[in-house]
């Protein structure tokens, strides 16, 4: 296949064993999966909340560093897309799938069923649910994206590495990147991505499905998911090959569009007041007790504990395994930004859209929770945004408007990780072939069926959380690496430990 490098084979043949092993014999992937999320759930919760924290605190270091004006790119490069569209693209690429699964889900499963502080029902418990569901979906999480986007922009684009994880890892490993060393950490990468990505398609295809049985009573089944996974591929696959900034930037603005519109529509017809004093007051909670959410591991209360491990560390997990998928693409589409501006676009401005999200549809779930006419938390997690709209005007419009919605970020989200798969297995190149893109496409579509079909929503969960494991360890050689060169480009020009005042970075 052109192009086609060593990794792309290994990583193909190596999830073709994974597919085999889920059809022929999916109660022990189930099994095999289950132990293995136990396990790392109870041994390394400690070390995903200490990696991710660090994350976080190094994305706010470099925002106020002077290092911050360093451009990811060349003196000459300029940005590719406005900021608009940059910042459609990166929230698209990011979150879309999650906003929508667990935008009702979440916060009302914190406040009825569990509670992160054990106030169910409280009014406590409702600010409580909020943020927990702030801490993740905010600033933590997409200080994972940012790292690993910012370290690829870096190398990539001003200093001219090719656009691969294993290659931004030279300051740290030398000569090993080029050779076996790095094909195995690239080959780590791609099966992350994968399975990243699928999980996302799994849900997405699981509350498609959720919402047909919701409206015409059809049935919630694999061979239903399997049905919406196939036309799904056809339709992402179809807008792979027409590349970045046709098929992905027209979708990811379509996204949004879509996306804003059902949000005003459920901000002005649900609770509105309680939305807006909410938000407020969970804001304030948020920034005061984030450090204590980000280091809390429990160790002596097991049912608390075991809350951290199927919420926050899974969460964590996920975005870890994602962040290579989310990471390349956000750097493909930073050229020319410099650091601070990348920090503050990829921190802030999604983190803020995501709590507005979460306040509304969270809002209106415990508030119909409460009236009592309908119970939202007996519902399937993949169900419960359409308890939600069934209690609004135009139930029918909206539910199947949000179908579509769902299905577009279905689509952008498996667009943009084919082209990514396709970066990383065709020697970093920017622009890969339609034929990689459509090998990855069918791979990424035939694991998510597998991963339903043998363990459904727990053990989409379960992969996610083993994956992101190897992948975290690469992150922080990838962190190490960059401080690194950023520390040695910082002497060369000049600014090293000499107070700003007195000498100014040039604007490069």
């Amino acid at each position: 296949m052109k192009n086609a490098t060593g990794v792309f084979y290994i990583s193909v043949a190596v999830l073709i064993g994974l597919v085999l092993l889920g059809v022929f014999i999916p109660e022990r992937l189930e099994e095999m999966t289950g132990k293995g999320q136990g396990f790392m759930t109870d041994s390394f919760g400690w070390y995903y909340l200490s990696i991710v924290t660090l994350f976080l605190v190094t994305c706010i270091y470099l925002l106020f560093s002077p290092v911050g004006r360093i451009k990811l790119g060349k003196v000459t490069d300029k940005p590719e897309f406005t900021r608009p569209t940059w910042i459609a693209m990166l929230f698209s690429a990011g979150l879309g799938i999650g906003l929508l699964f667990y935008g009702v889900h979440e916060p009302l499963s914190h406040y009825i069923i569990s509670s992160p502080t054990g106030q169910e029902g409280t009014d406590q418990g409702v600010k409580d649910a909020m943020r927990y569901t702030f801490f993740h979906y905010g600033l933590s999480a997409w200080a994972i994206y940012g790292i690993i986007g910012m370290i690829l922009a870096y190398f990539t684009f001003r200093k001219g590495e090719l656009s691969l994880v294993s290659k931004t890892l030279r300051p740290l490993i030398g000569k090993h990147a080029d050779g076996t060393t790095g094909k195995v950490i690239d080959i780590i990468s791609v099966i992350a991505t994968v399975m990243g990505v699928a999980t996302s398609l799994g849900f997405g295809a699981m509350q498609i499905n959720g919402g047909l049985t919701y409206l015409f009573d059809i049935p919630s089944n694999i061979l239903v998911q399997g049905i919406i996974i196939l036309v799904i591929t056809i339709l992402f696959l179809i807008s792979a090959t027409t590349g970045i900034s046709k098929g992905i930037k027209i979708l990811s603005n379509l996204n949004m569009g879509m996306a804003c519109v059902l949000f005003l529509f459920v901000f002005i017809f649900g609770p509105t007041l309680f939305i807006l004093n909410l938000f407020v007051d969970t804001i304030g909670l948020y920034l005061q007790n984030i450090v204590q959410m980000s280091l809390r591991i429990s160790p002596l209360n097991e049912d608390t504990r075991s809350w951290i491990n199927g919420w926050t560390i899974f969460y964590w997990a996920w975005w870890i395994a994602w962040s290579p998928f989310v990471g390349v693409f956000i750097a493909r589409i930073s050229r020319g930004r410099s650091i601070r501006e990348f920090v503050v676009a990829v921190l802030f401005i999604p983190s803020l859209i995501g709590f507005l999200w979460f306040t509304t549809f969270g809002s209106a779930g415990i508030m119909t929770e409460m009236a009592g006419n309908i119970s939202i938390s007996a519902l399937a997690p993949e169900t419960a945004l359409f308890g939600v709209l069934g209690e609004l005007p135009l139930p029918l419009i909206t539910s199947l408007f949000t179908i579509a919605l769902i299905a577009t970020f279905f689509i952008t989200s498996a667009d943009s990780g084919t082209f990514v798969l396709g970066m990383l297995t065709s020697n970093g190149s920017q622009n890969p072939t339609a034929q990689i893109k459509l090998v990855w496409g069918v791979m990424m579509s035939a694991i998510a069926i597998v991963l339903i079909y043998s363990g459904g929503l727990q053990g989409l969960q379960n992969t996610m959380i083993l994956a992101a494991f190897p992948f975290s360890i690469i992150l922080l050689m990838m962190l190490l690496s960059f401080i690194k060169a950023l520390r040695k480009e910082a002497k060369e020009l000049g600014i090293g430990k000499l107070p700003v005042v007195k000498k100014k970075l040039p604007k490069s």
